[in-house]
């Protein structure tokens, strides 16, 4: 084998490196928690359904192929996403896996029977409607990853305080409610609670990747 050879295979090494640290499960939903917001070790642990030790071990999968990069806040572990293009990598495999693997709606009519599917809501009608007072808006996610980002006008009320909440919502008013974007359920979960209460409410599909993706303002801080 020629020297250029031997160079060439070693440099498709690399490039492997980044699949073999996609090619997990559970290592594409932390990068998928981690798109929204920073977040120390335990709380991605719960968020993604394992135990601290096999979180804290994809993570380190995840860093030595720099896509993730951690800081230490005393006795807490925390992780980001090292760049943009880590968000636009993971996009891309999902928009790539639900174009070209016909399971993936399958699964999604599992997630969301029948009338529980997205509709259809433009976007930058959506922000005028909000602006002027018209549709409520109404962020369901946690409050660290609202004050991360968040759409334009959009009120903060993480999923276990709506029901609380109710009484400060006018009825007459359209509610749109989005969480962490086309397969998260909280924002699933909050329009059974609004509309079994008679509001009108639907759920956006989207996210704040999304909304980004799209070159539309999202809004920093509380």
């Amino acid at each position: 084998m020629s020297q250029r050879r031997e160079i060439k295979d070693r440099l498709f090494e690399q490039f492997a490196r980044i699949g073999q640290a996609m090619s997990s499960s559970k290592r594409l939903e932390l990068l998928d928690l981690l798109s929204q917001c920073e977040k120390d070790v335990e709380t991605l642990a719960s968020n993604s359904g394992m135990s601290v030790a096999n979180t804290s071990r994809h993570l380190l999968i995840l860093k030595a192929a720099g896509l993730v990069e951690s800081r230490k806040e005393g006795v807490h572990n925390f992780y980001h996403l090292a760049n943009q293009e880590v968000v636009e990598l993971y996009c891309g495999l999902r928009e790539l896996a639900e174009r070209q693997l016909a399971d993936v709606e399958r699964i999604v009519d599992e997630l969301y029977p029948g009338e529980e599917r997205m509709e259809p809501v433009d976007r930058k009608q959506l922000i005028k409607l909000a602006k002027a007072g018209t549709v409520t808006v109404l962020d369901v996610r946690p409050e660290d990853e609202f004050r991360a980002a968040h759409l334009p006008h959009a009120i903060s009320v993480p999923l276990p305080k709506l029901k609380n909440y109710l009484k400060e919502l006018p009825k007459h008013r359209q509610v749109v409610a989005y969480c962490r974007g086309p397969y998260c359920l909280m924002a699933s979960e909050a329009i059974k609670l609004l509309q079994s209460k008679g509001y009108k409410a639907i759920r956006l599909g989207e996210g704040i990747v999304e909304w980004q993706a799209a070159g539309l303002p999202l809004v920093h801080g509380s």
